[in-house]
């Protein structure tokens, strides 16, 4: 295996996630050192390698089983094939959970239990495994046996009811952003399990929701219906509790103005040669901005007009005054400070046209222990030869005799 400097280094996850929460954990762990041996069913693989197009294409043009969503969220990992619906494949499962240091799954409740490997198993057998279980809506609960996906976590947790237009239909979010998050949370909870298990040699179980997570991002505005009582309402891109923060027509496009502060709302106002705004009785506060939007946000879209997108953004920078473009994604990747960061990427990949595939890099910036991008996402069951022969010390035969038996 190639040289590892991350801080999780020495950190070994089986890992039975598929789709987009689990793998987004389990990238960052990799991503930060630790091994990561993917575990896929034969011949199908994560569901989300069909997930496309677009697909990486081969030397002779044709689409491969590598959507871009599925390698979005499973470089630095290792794939093994392994049926665990053949008692066989549950003992080879085991066998390297000995060599491990966490197993991470997204099956539905009680969906591991049937083959021996829920977490009662697991932890009677294996005490110093932490043991992530990432469902829909938890272990729990009334909606518990249900399968859960990341529109339905929106839905449900509220973020749909205050994203899209004032008198529209509810949006989603265009990512999923209720997976990802789950991802976050489960990263955060695996390091501190982890840490847990270091200190007393004792595993644990994550038991973590989509839904739970989705409802915990709610942040303000969760937080404002839990102070006053009062309904959030769909406010497009305004904010609920700063004006002006809202996305403002320009003379060729659209900029994101948003004051934090009343200092920044004066300057704005002497730079758009409105000084009068600022000291206008109904607007000298933010409190005051926020009762009275409803007069001071056509005055802030007529002002906006008057002005080019570069203007308002290269003349209020110096000024201190938050104000940006709404960028494409294109234009996104292509933004100077985007490229400066290193945020996309470029790695080898053995079944590309080109020899390369292309993702998004990973924001977090550590001066000693820096990220690595040691493996591009694996092709299915790459590595099964690599791990058996590593974990189990298999050796040709016997891996042979596991695939003639359909196991691996």
């Amino acid at each position: 295996m190639t040289d590892v400097t991350g801080p999780l280094d020495g950190i070994r996850i089986l890992d039975l996630t598929r789709i987009l929460a689990g793998p987004t954990c389990t990238q960052l762990m990799g991503d930060l050192g630790a091994d990561i041996i993917k575990i896929e069913k034969p011949v199908a693989g994560d569901d989300t390698r069909g997930w496309g197009p677009p697909y990486l294409t081969d030397k002779d043009g044709n689409d491969t089983r590598e959507s871009a969503y599925y390698m979005a969220s499973n470089r630095n990992k290792r794939s093994i094939t392994i049926d665990i619906g053949n008692p066989e494949g549950v003992k080879l499962i085991k066998q390297m959970l000995s060599k491990c240091d966490a197993l991470c799954h997204n099956f539905k409740v009680g969906g591991l239990e049937k083959y021996g490997l829920g977490y009662e198993d697991i932890h009677a057998e294996f005490p110093h495994i932490v043991y992530l279980h990432i469902s829909g809506f938890g272990r729990t609960g009334p909606y518990a046996k249900r399968a859960g996906y990341d529109m339905l976590a929106q839905g449900i947790g509220g973020v749909m009811s205050m994203t899209g237009p004032p008198d529209g239909d509810p949006y989603k979010v265009g990512v999923g952003i209720a997976d990802v998050m789950c991802g976050m949370y489960a990263t955060t909870a695996l390091l501190a399990a982890l840490r847990h298990r270091d200190r007393t040699g004792q595993g644990q179980l994550i038991d973590l929701a989509l839904l739970d997570a989705q409802v915990a991002w709610l942040i303000n505005e969760g937080v404002n219906y839990l102070t006053c009582g009062k309904e959030p309402v769909r406010r497009g891109n305004a904010h609920s509790n700063i004006v002006p923060y809202d996305v403002m027509p320009t003379s060729d496009g659209y900029v994101i103005l948003a004051v934090g502060n009343d200092a920044q709302y004066k300057r704005f106002c002497e730079y758009a040669e409105r000084p009068e705004l600022a000291t206008d009785e109904r607007f000298l506060t933010n409190d005051l901005r926020v009762r009275n939007r409803d007069a001071i946000t056509p005055l802030l879209r007529q002002m906006m007009v008057m002005k080019t997108t570069d203007e308002w953004v290269q003349g209020l920078a110096p000024l201190g005054v938050p104000c940006s473009p709404v960028n494409t994604i294109p234009q996104t990747f292509a933004d100077p400070q985007i490229q400066h960061r290193g945020m996309a990427i470029e790695m080898p990949h053995p079944t590309s046209q080109d020899g390369k595939c292309n993702l998004i890099g990973n924001p977090i910036n550590l001066s000693e222990t820096p990220v690595t991008y040691r493996r591009p996402p694996p092709t299915l069951g790459q590595h099964t030869d690599e791990i058996l022969e590593e974990l189990l010390n298999l050796d040709a035969e016997a891996r042979q005799n596991l695939r003639d038996a359909s196991i691996v």
